[in-house]
C-alpha cells in the first residue's frame, strides 16, 4: 500500500495543483452546488473522465495527501478517484458528505494514516 501513497506523493511534488473553483464558489453548470472546500486539479494529469485528476484542498498548513475519495455519478455516468489534500479530519468528513448527500453521486473515502512507519487504510462510506 506505501507504493500506491508515494506514488500519488510523485504526482502532487511534481505537478501544479490548480484550484478553479474556490470554497463557497458555485459549480458554473448546476447553481446549486456550491464547494465547501477548494476544489480544482493537478495540472498535467489525465484522469478516468480524459479530464486531469481532481483535488479537494482543505485548510492545513501541511498540504499532504490525507486521502482519496472513490466516486460514481450516475447524471454524468462516469466513476473517479479525487485527491484529498491538507484536509482535516471534520473537512474530510464534509467532502464525504457532499459526494453522498444528493441523488446523482455517491462515494467512499480512502483515508491515509500513519502509525509509526506501518500505513493504515481507513474506509469512510
Amino acid at each position: 500500500m506505501n507504493t500506491f501513497w508515494n506514488r500519488l506523493d510523485d504526482v502532487l511534488a511534481t505537478h501544479e495543483v490548480v484550484i478553479d473553483r474556490p470554497k463557497g464558489t458555485t459549480h458554473p453548470k448546476y447553481p446549486a452546488i456550491v464547494y465547501p472546500l477548494d476544489y480544482g486539479f493537478v495540472k498535467g494529469t489525465c484522469a478516468g473522465d480524459g479530464n486531469e485528476i481532481d483535488v479537494w484542498r482543505g485548510s492545513s498548513a501541511n498540504p499532504h495527501l490525507v486521502g482519496v475519495i472513490c466516486t460514481v455519478d450516475s447524471a454524468k455516468n462516469d466513476a473517479e478517484v479525487k485527491l484529498l489534500v491538507g484536509c482535516t479530519p471534520e473537512e474530510v468528513e464534509t467532502v464525504n458528505h457532499f459526494h453522498n448527500d444528493n441523488e446523482y453521486m455517491s462515494g467512499i473515502v480512502v483515508q491515509r494514516e500513519t502509525e509509526g512507519d506501518n500505513q493504515k487504510v481507513d474506509l469512510i462510506n
